[in-house]
């Protein structure tokens, strides 16, 4: 693994982790072998000359680490892990979760529905987000979900009515609003008076005693969610004790099972090294990377004592690290105060920094020497924030060479779209020496399939 670190003079230096300290770091399987970046024991450069660019990859033995690393880390709590599936729904993403024993926090149907070809458990899906749709709530029913992840007491009615029709118990958990800042990004930050998500932290006992008169919901749990990519460990514990005492009294009245903590276990996307050793891996401003851990540590204590099944939704912490987007250099431009690299990815691809001014590591295939110069790195869509990085220190490269944007497992293809009406990428699942397509590239005509022109157009 290469990454840079900036020196006072603006310059950079490249340092190098060979694959065991990047293992022995739990972050992912991306390295490379002599000077060709690798994932797992298959060439990068390879597979992007076999299958083309832009080009997602995943490294399933990193998912599998990430997984057990939360599993293991809460062992002595009766506990799950629920994927959260809008970071990456790929069906083989979704399988390698499934066969580890694992659940998934879903927001549609159309996610549980993935979940189900996937091989997953209905029954270990928590159906979460503000806005479930009539036909959404009958359809997890049917299927048998673990719980609702209900965000109001309009919700609450609804799941009731519909429940009731189809001579179910709905089983739900209310999503208690801690108000608590996370201190992320504004865009990712959930747990606080001024966001969508929750019922304010005061009312939830009072909606608890008026919803156990409602005759077709089983209250079985307790749910929060703060925020994403927290990188600390002080915003979750100061969650957990302010609705700890609220899960205990809870259960005490209405029977609870679980008390769900949500996700938003961040990741590092930045990686430097703490005095030019790989004693410690740093996040952000020179913060220690929140490890499973760490995270443990801080919050068992509060947890042990509550006799509630723990239930918890990451998403980018598992799938984040375990993928990469592959682009080629179409053109190198130089102006007189800039060098522009136009890479074949664009914003549709990608839009975690067009969307959040999000940082995305950027390696090249082929690992090179000299001389490092700032370049932008932009795609080839008419937007002005069609780019993923800015005067950035980058190895000289040319046309015709490939960039790894690294980090690109979590809201990456999940959230690509067809603007300029360009086709999405493929998706390549690695396991060793092993490599399959687990989404082939789309075709241009596929695009407007199920597009017409109006009758009186003919």
């Amino acid at each position: 693994m290469v990454f840079t670190t900036a020196r006072p003079q603006g310059l950079a230096v490249l340092h190098f982790i060979t694959k065991s300290e990047n293992q022995n770091h739990s972050m992912h399987h991306f390295h490379y072998h002599g000077s060709q970046l690798y994932c797992e024991d298959v060439s990068v450069e390879t597979l992007a000359r076999k299958y083309g660019t832009p080009l997602f990859i995943y490294s399933q033995q990193t998912i599998t680490d990430r997984f057990l690393a939360l599993d293991q880390a809460l062992s002595e709590l009766d506990h799950l892990v629920c994927f959260a599936v809008k970071s990456n729904s790929n069906r083989a993403v979704l399988r390698t979760v499934a066969d580890l024993g694992g659940g998934f926090d879903i927001v549609s149907a159309g996610e549980l529905q993935r979940v189900i070809a996937a091989g997953g458990q209905a029954g270990k899906c928590a159906f979460a987000g503000v806005g479930k749709s009539e036909a959404e709530i009958r359809y997890a029913l049917e299927q048998g979900v673990y719980t609702f992840n209900v965000e109001s007491e309009a919700e609450l009615k609804r799941i009731d009515a519909i429940a009731g029709r189809l001579k179910k118990k709905a089983p739900v958990a209310v999503r208690v609003n801690p108000n608590v800042e996370a201190h992320t990004h504004a865009k990712i930050t959930t747990g606080t008076y001024e966001n969508k998500f929750g019922i304010a932290f005061e009312e939830i006992e009072k909606v608890y005693a008026r919803a156990s008169r409602m005759k077709n919901l089983w209250l079985r749990g307790v749910q929060m969610h703060i925020g994403s990519q927290i990188t600390e460990s002080t915003p979750f514990e100061t969650a957990v004790r302010k609705v700890g005492p609220l899960a205990a009294r809870l259960k005490a009245r209405h029977g609870l099972e679980f008390f769900s903590l949500g996700g938003g276990i961040g990741i590092v996307y930045d990686p430097a090294l703490e005095s030019g050793s790989p004693k410690w891996w740093l996040a952000g401003a020179g913060r220690k990377t929140l490890t499973p851990a760490r995270y443990a540590e801080r919050l068992l204590p509060d947890l042990k004592s509550l006799g509630l099944r723990i239930l918890l939704e990451p998403g980018r912490f598992i799938s984040g690290n375990s993928g990469i987007l592959v682009t080629r250099i179409e053109y190198v431009k130089r102006t007189g105060r800039k060098n522009f690299l136009i890479v074949d990815a664009a914003m549709n691809d990608l839009i975690r920094p067009a969307f959040y001014d999000a940082y995305h590591q950027i390696l090249p295939l082929s690992r090179k020497g000299g001389k490092l110069i700032s370049s932008d790195v932009v795609g080839p869509v008419c937007e002005s924030g069609d780019y993923f990085c800015h005067d950035r220190p980058l190895p000289k490269v040319g046309e015709g060479d490939y960039l790894a944007l690294m980090s690109a497992g979590a809201y990456g293809s999940v959230m690509g779209s067809n603007y300029n009406s360009r086709a999405l990428p493929a998706e390549i699942m690695v396991r060793g020496k092993k490599a399959a397509v687990v989404r082939r590239r789309q075709a241009l005509e596929e695009i407007h399939v199920g597009e017409s022109i109006a009758p009186w157009q003919k």
